[in-house]
């Protein structure tokens, strides 16, 4: 099967620059889910091809956030909240209200595994967002794992975080910003630590200068001085089924690659 993850920066404006139809049809994926749809269902008219399965979360915020999964299959479940709390101990001063209302998570289930697309919140300038950003880490680890207690789960999404210094160009001067800071890597560890497997270092432990996120400024994307943070991770029972995974810097449209994954399931 092949799956494949995509943060899209506003679907309707990689549709303008008709740049999304030729990426889906070029990846066939089984399954195509993608972040930061920025849209409501039904502003855009998608037209997928014949037998693809849509669902969506979107951002209670017109114009901000959202994900969405395209399968071929149709889920037998779907979950779109991360059921974080406002009694969890790892809140402090962030407002657990808007993380449900954020439209950043479609988890579904089929047959032989659930399928997971995440877009995680960024901590932002000076870390301000960092207590929220935290928050949903744990309780998304919480909730793969739940999930993991019933079927393999196969992950993915932006999850704004370089977990080590080789998944980004310059980690000694981005030390403790917001995606590499000490906090959000230790949260990352902590999602393998619980038994998932980033797919991509399982392959490729070593290779250097694979980024799938560019800022727009100072020529960064044609310097190739980027992030990974674009992830797919599958339960570690999972990984010896992995023929495949992969950055696709040359598909253009956003400022993040899509990313995919091959696996025997």
């Amino acid at each position: 099967m092949r799956f494949v993850s995509w943060n899209v920066n506003g679907l309707r404006a990689v549709l303008k620059k008709e740049l999304f139809y030729p990426t889906f049809a070029e990846f066939d994926a089984d399954i195509f889910a993608i972040q930061e749809t920025k849209m409501q269902e039904g502003q855009a008219k998608l037209e997928l091809p014949s037998g693809y399965h849509q669902v969506w979360n979107s951002a209670k915020r017109k114009g901000y956030s959202g994900t969405a999964v395209f399968s071929r299959v149709k889920p037998l479940r779907v979950v779109r909240e991360i059921g974080l709390s406002a009694t969890d101990a790892s809140f402090t001063t962030a407002n657990p209200s808007i993380l449900d209302s954020e439209g950043r998570l479609v988890a579904c289930e089929f047959e032989n595994f659930w399928f997971v697309n995440c877009y995680t919140p960024n901590a932002q300038d000076g870390l301000a967002r960092l207590d929220l950003r935290l928050a949903w880490g744990a309780r998304f680890t919480g909730f793969l794992s739940e999930l993991a207690a019933d079927k393999p789960v196969v992950a993915c999404g932006d999850l704004n975080v370089a977990h080590n210094e080789i998944d980004l160009k310059h980690p000694g001067s981005n030390r403790g910003n917001a995606g590499f800071s000490d906090e959000e890597r230790a949260d990352f560890s902590a999602l393998l630590t619980a038994g998932f497997v980033d797919s991509f270092r399982h392959l490729y432990p070593d290779r250097r200068d694979a980024y799938s996120w560019w800022s727009f400024r100072g020529n960064a994307r044609a310097n190739n001085s980027g992030w990974r943070i674009d992830y797919f991770l599958v339960s570690a029972p999972l990984a010896p089924l992995i023929t495949e995974a992969a950055i696709w810097p040359e598909v253009m449209g956003s400022d993040h690659a899509p990313v995919s994954l091959d696996i025997e399931l």
